[in-house]
């Protein structure tokens, strides 16, 4: 029997984190998220911190480039290939559910995977990152644009695919429209 994996990519504030653990939780699977930051962070060397914040910004810029041209690949470029590595084997050690990190790409042509999208309008995902996470100096819908711009750009210079967009998945979720519960049900179903 092949391993069966779930990756999880979702909009920031959509509950996709929540989803994939519920899934995991009620199939009996391990979940890797911040999981996943720590194994990268113990392989690489570099702080978790770090790990996970070099996790949502694609290298880029004029002195990136020129910097990655004068002295080789860049921090993020190392833990890019960590990343994958990590994301690779623990697909190979058997079923789970991997949140973000590009693992949908990643896993592409190794695993037998279900590639999950999971979105929400922007009223319901601002009124849940400040449940979840509080009040901040930004706006909700502001601290919502920044960070699914850093998500996509992310995902588009490691992938050169468009993060988010149906044809790149085997599934796409509205949690706001079907609640969290209901996706949940949804991807435990289709396992």
């Amino acid at each position: 029997m092949k391993n069966r994996v779930i990756t999880i990519s979702r909009e920031f504030g959509s509950g996709g984190r929540t989803i994939g653990k519920k899934v995991a939780e009620q199939l009996g699977i391990p979940c890797y998220d911040s999981e996943l930051i720590q194994k990268i962070a113990e392989e690489s060397g570099f702080d978790a911190k770090f790990v996970q914040e070099a996790g949502e910004y694609a290298p880029g810029g004029f002195l990136s480039n020129l910097s990655s041209r004068t002295f080789g690949p860049t921090n993020e470029d190392y833990l890019w290939k960590i990343q994958y590595q990590i994301i690779s084997r623990l697909a190979g050690q058997g079923p789970c559910v991997i949140v973000g990190r590009c693992a949908d790409y990643i896993l592409r042509d190794k695993a037998d995977c279900l590639r999950v999208f999971i979105h929400a309008d922007a009223q319901f995902r601002a009124r849940r990152i400040v449940q979840e996470y509080g009040e901040r100096a930004e706006s909700p819908e502001q601290r919502l644009r920044d960070k699914d711009k850093r998500r996509a750009a992310y995902h588009r210079f490691y992938t050169n695919m468009k993060w988010g967009h149906a044809q790149n998945y085997d599934l796409t979720l509205n949690s706001g429209t079907l609640g969290i519960d209901k996706c949940v049900e949804i991807i435990r179903d289709l396992y």
